[in-house]
């Protein structure tokens, strides 16, 4: 058993079910003593990610914007939120079987992330369930796992540009995103936040580590290397307002902090 071989076969599974199953087998495993060979030289025979043929995906303006403030309004809300998580699952597992070269502590940590992450979408998914809806009955974008492949070829700005940054975005977004649902009366979809925000402040600074880790042992300057990543693969323009609070515990630098753009 290895985990970096375990995570290309959870990767491709489509089913979201049998996914998380197997992710959580999978760590379950890693906790055991499980290691990754990190000489090993992967490639896929199926097409990755492997998901299901719902959601339908479209271009991320063509999702609709909707209220929380109806049953189907929240439901739809919730159903983008998933959709996140499961692509979050898919980009943790993408990072441990492609990156080869690296030491064990980032396979385990990037197998921790997909068990989170899975958890998550479990979570999110009964929810939805219960209010008569399930994972695939809305339209869904694909930036997150489009930029997982403008940066296959770079570890540098996988760590750069997907964890402390696609998903620090997160940080910001989720406390509003609770106030609104709260306000709307749906106090389980709260508290399934607070959990995914408690650990997402983990799983961005698990990427801070690894960037400021890969940077060093580059000899490249963290702060100023990534404006020049941000360029070079076209990562989306950091807005506020940011939850500086939660970006100061996932490990950015009160300079990192002090250079985010005030509008």
């Amino acid at each position: 058993m290895d985990l970096r071989c375990l995570a290309l076969d959870a990767l491709s599974e489509p089913d979201p079910s049998k996914k998380a199953a197997s992710v959580e087998a999978g760590w379950a495993l890693a906790l055991a003593g499980c290691e990754a060979d990190a000489n090993l030289e992967l490639t896929s025979r199926l097409p990755l990610p492997g998901r299901p043929e719902r959601p339908r995906l479209v271009e991320p303006g063509a999702v609709p914007r909707r209220s929380p403030f109806t049953l189907e309004g929240r439901a739809a809300l919730l159903h983008a939120v998933a959709h996140i998580e499961f692509n979050a699952i898919n980009l943790a597992l993408d990072a441990v079987w492609r990156f080869d070269g690296m030491p064990q502590d980032f396979y385990r940590d990037w197998w921790l992330v997909a068990a989170d992450e899975a958890r998550h979408f479990t979570l999110l998914r009964t929810h939805l369930q219960a209010m008569g809806h399930d994972y695939g009955d809305f339209e869904a974008h694909d930036g997150l796992w489009s930029m997982a492949e403008k940066t296959a070829e770079d570890v540098v700005a996988r760590m750069a540009l997907v964890p402390r940054t696609l998903e620090a975005r997160g940080l910001d977004a989720t406390p509003p995103m609770q106030a609104r649902l709260a306000r709307a009366g749906d106090q389980r979809a709260v508290e399934i936040l607070a959990v995914i925000l408690h650990d997402e402040v983990r799983h961005v600074a698990i990427g801070n580590h690894w960037y400021r880790w890969l940077c060093e042992g580059r000899g490249l300057d963290p702060q100023t290397h990534y404006p020049v990543l941000a360029q070079r693969y076209g990562a989306p323009r950091l807005k506020g307002p940011f939850n500086l609070e939660a970006r100061s515990r996932a490990g950015f630098t009160p300079a990192e902090l002090s250079a985010l753009p005030a509008d």
